[in-house]
């Protein structure tokens, strides 16, 4: 089911992709306030699930087919005040890079060291365990 802040905005749904111990971060062509590295991520079309969007977003913006594992939970992003929902996905086939150039200046994979010279706030609490238990240190 579509998701709507109180603006009446789309709901936005984030793939959180570990694979080999990193993480997949991308960075918009077009930060959201001090957002700049963030999840592959997008809007929920009328009708869609959210792990369906994550899945279908993470194809359009990094061409990499991925599955979605589990939800990692749901908030309105204190920044951005939109509400997001993130899911856990595998990577099924694919090798990342900058599929929408519109919408991506860069994509990186990160190891648990290096996630805080990327994204130094800090992520939603149930994605940052998630993430601590699947990153390599």
């Amino acid at each position: 089911m579509t998701q709507k802040t109180n603006d009446d905005k789309p709901g936005i749904a984030a793939a959180v992709i570990v694979d080999d111990g990193r993480v997949l971060l991308v960075r918009r062509r077009v930060s959201e306030g001090q957002l700049s590295w963030q999840f592959p991520a997008g809007e929920v079309e009328p009708g869609e699930a959210g792990e369906d969007a994550a899945v279908r977003e993470t194809r359009e913006e990094t061409g990499l087919e991925v599955k979605a594992l589990k939800s990692l939970g749901s908030r309105i992003h204190p920044k951005t005040h939109r509400f997001m929902s993130y899911t856990a996905c595998e990577v099924i086939s694919g090798t990342a890079h900058v599929a929408d150039l519109d919408e991506l200046a860069e994509l990186t994979w990160c190891r648990r060291a290096e996630v805080a010279r990327y994204v130094p706030y800090g992520f939603y609490e149930p994605v940052q365990r998630y993430l601590d238990e699947a990153l390599t240190p």
